[in-house]
């Protein structure tokens, strides 16, 4: 499916998704692994049953703290909000009262007859908690409130589900907040801030009776408790939160005790770090999970799977950006969050935030499940509660949050998504032509994005033809969409053929990309054969038409992804030939590579360059971001103010070589930058301008190819701006020091 494709609802109208430009060039910097000759792509990848699709629903005027549905396919939420309007409705209009509480039916997305009042003397009530008795006749809520419809309470209550009213024989004082309910048969379990229910000392957690009768169950913690959830056996209880103890026992934010008793079972001292939370729990037939909260640094962020046997760990993920909810459905754990760096688990670098992800319960792998939130309100972190149901002979996936807008499009604080019918088709491909073989044509494409699926299958139309002249498929994910090539050789010297690429997840196809031609070439131009035969492994000749796509000229097809919709096929270029350049504006532009790697040790770079900037900026390096400045970056080589060229390296020491000349005079110049066992090397135009012996190593830490910009914060000579006002063209990168021969050469061939 697309973020900007519409689809229509189950039971309800559809909803149009316009914010498809922006984020093409923005949240789209993704990519994908080629398999030719597979079977065609499925509209959703398992093991995701869920589409990405929002579908219409009502919307509350604050945040939603908590949610929880019956198998009556009634979806309740809770929180700190005082109205509900239409989808679709600005703040402020169409509104309806609803304080604190709305129950909504989970096939429409519309509210129910159900309206309670939750309130509070002094002060802002708050609903933090819902959980449904196992028969779906009692909704249990706690929070802040001291009434419900009028009907006085203390923090916590239960309502008759048939007649939507407040039990008048559950009552029970606690006395703080409660932020955590999990329900048998015959026990409520509660978690919060508070250290007394029913007059009698509970410290954090407790359990009563389902006539409010306060039970012996003991889980005394030092911090508060955020979550606690029953294990399907009902034998234990796992309990979450900010706590370092239970009962006197070190257990920090993880620990699981006696549904009777309370008495610990497992504690987890040192297993969540210091600076760590629990925010929420879910369990299936075999496992615990977490959703975890760090604040400052040496934090962990992410979800942990725990075999519920042993009580050890399956797995935790480590990416970046806190988790507030976690729940499973067939095999997949979805999470609600605002992660934006899971480089360390192999996955996206630091980026803007993705509030919505998936994980088989076995993997901690991302699957290609995204769609997305904003932060919103409040704290802002986007998502706080899920909840899911059946009706209709479909599953919902609700959301509940501070979030203002869904998949780009205005929408507060709740969302749904369901199991089908997927309706969004994969963006339409971006495709590059390339000719320097004599006698065939390389079709280059980038490939596309699809928020729920991430095998997608490609056909190739040529000369206007209505039957595909190749499929083939193709793995792409938001950060990392690979570059996929297929060679027509059914072609003679002098012939123009146009071609055209769609794609599918298996059920919606894309729009055909628009019409590419070329000729094909007799003989090979000079320059580009010369930079392929000396070893390129990565070389973009930014040939394309207004797209995110550099296609990469060498066997590795380490495309490029264009930021902010740069200046494209700039003429003249740099070197003979049909050949264009790309135009970066100095504030925003820029490109980067779509594969991360390991630091090389022996390098070089190679671009051409035409500039009058006087704020200089980078032309090329190495850094560990994509989608921001990097935080880790050198190997690079950026104009000073003056016009100068600076090429550096970092070893613990920020280590500059420096041409003595200007070069922001207008005119295309030549650059090249060298390191190896004999040091570093700068040359301009065919010469060598600058060396260093010395300069031999690297900043030892992954990144990616960036042209055009990033950071350059307290190198040498840094100038005004970080990022290159001019033309760039022909960049590439080899994995060893070309000579000074090989420089020269390539500098001789500039005009053919």
């Amino acid at each position: 499916m697309n973020v900007t494709t519409g689809r229509a609802p189950i039971g309800g109208s559809g909803r149009v998704r316009a914010a498809a430009a922006a984020l093409c060039l923005t949240a789209a910097t993704l990519t994908a692994a080629a398999a030719g000759g597979a079977s065609p792509a499925e509209a959703l990848t398992p093991p995701v049953t869920i589409t990405a699709d929002d579908l219409t629903t009502w919307q509350t005027n604050g945040i939603v703290w908590s949610m929880t549905a019956g198998d009556d396919g009634v979806v309740y939420a809770g929180g700190t909000f005082s109205t509900l309007r239409p989808p679709g409705a600005a703040a402020g209009t169409s509104e309806r009262p609803a304080l604190n509480f709305a129950a909504f039916d989970a096939a429409t997305g519309s509210p129910t007859g159900c309206e309670l009042s939750f309130t509070l003397s002094s002060g802002t009530a708050t609903v933090r908690a819902l959980a449904l008795s196992p028969d779906g006749k009692t909704l249990y809520a706690g929070g802040q409130f001291g009434s419900v419809n009028g009907e006085g309470v203390s923090n916590i209550a239960a309502i008759d589900t048939a007649t939507c009213t407040p039990r008048k024989n559950f009552k029970i004082s606690v006395s703080a907040t409660v932020r955590a309910l999990d329900v048998t048969a015959d026990t409520v379990y509660l978690g919060g801030d508070f250290n007394n229910v029913g007059g009698q000392t509970r410290k954090k957690f407790a359990a009563v009776t389902t006539g409010a009768a306060l039970l012996p169950f003991t889980a005394d913690a030092d911090e508060v408790a955020r979550a606690l959830k029953v294990t399907p056996d009902g034998r234990h209880v796992a309990l979450g939160g900010d706590f370092f103890t239970v009962n006197g026992t070190s257990s920090h934010a993880l620990a699981v005790v006696d549904a009777t008793t309370g008495a610990l079972v497992k504690s987890y001292p040192g297993f969540i770090p210091n600076t760590s939370t629990v925010q929420d729990l879910a369990t299936d037939a075999t496992g615990l999970y977490t959703a975890n909260e760090g604040t400052g640094l040496g934090v962990f962020d992410g979800r942990i799977a725990i075999d519920l046997a042993d009580y050890q760990q399956r797995w935790r993920d480590t990416c970046l950006g806190a988790t507030q909810a976690v729940l499973v459905h067939s095999g997949v754990l979805y999470s609600g969050s605002h992660a934006h760096d899971c480089s360390s688990m192999g996955e996206f670098p630091d980026q803007p935030r993705k509030h919505l992800l998936a994980q088989s319960v076995n993997d901690p792998k991302l699957l290609p499940w995204f769609p997305d939130t904003n932060d919103g309100i409040g704290e802002p972190v986007g998502p706080r509660s899920m909840t899911q149901t059946d009706k209709g002979g479909h599953h919902y996936l609700w959301v509940g949050g501070e979030f203002t807008t869904v998949n780009g499009i205005r929408q507060q604080s709740l969302t749904r998504f369901a199991d089908g019918p997927d309706t969004g088709a994969p963006w339409v491909p971006n495709v590059s032509l390339s000719t320097l073989t004599p006698g065939r044509i390389d079709v280059n494409w980038q490939t596309s994005y699809d928020t729920d699926d991430g095998e997608l299958t490609y056909r190739i139309y040529k000369d206007g033809a209505s039957t595909p002249v190749h499929t083939t498929t193709g793995y792409s994910v938001f950060w990392d969409r690979p570059q996929l090539r297929w060679t027509d050789t059914d072609v003679a010297v002098g012939e123009t053929h146009s071609y055209r690429i769609t794609a599918s997840d298996g059920t919606n196809t894309s729009a055909k990309s628009p019409a590419r031609s070329a000729t094909v070439a007799a003989k090979a131009e000079r320059y580009p054969a010369r930079v392929l035969s000396d070893g390129a492994s990565l070389y973009w000749r930014y040939d394309e038409d207004t797209s995110t796509f550099a296609a990469d000229a060498t066997g590795n097809r380490d495309n490029g992804f264009l930021r902010n919709a740069p200046a494209y096929r700039q003429t003249p270029a740099a070197v003979a030939g049909e050949s264009t350049a790309i135009g970066f504006d100095g504030t925003s532009q820029y490109a980067y590579g779509n594969t991360l790697f390991p630091a090389p040790t022996r390098f070089s770079v190679e671009t051409w360059i035409k500039t009058t900037t006087t704020r200089g900026g980078k032309v090329i390096g190495f850094g560990n971001a994509t989608m921001q400045n990097s935080t880790r970056y050198d190997k690079h080589v950026y104009m000073a103010d003056n016009g100068r060229l600076l090429f550096g390296v970092y070893d613990g020491t920020y280590r500059t070589i420096t041409t003595t000349g200007a070069y922001n005079d207008g005119a295309w110049h030549h650059v090249v930058a060298t390191q190896g066992t004999g040091g570093t090397a700068l040359y301009v135009d065919g010469q060598l301008r600058a060396s260093s012996s010395t300069h031999t190593t690297n900043q030892n830490t992954p990144g990616y190819w960036r042209v055009g910009g990033d950071n350059l914060a307290n190198w040498p000579s840094h100038p005004t701006s970080n990022f290159f006002a001019g033309q760039i063209d022909e960049t590439a990168v080899y994995p060893t020091a070309l000579s000074a021969s090989q420089v020269s050469a390539h500098y001789a061939l500039r005009t053919g």
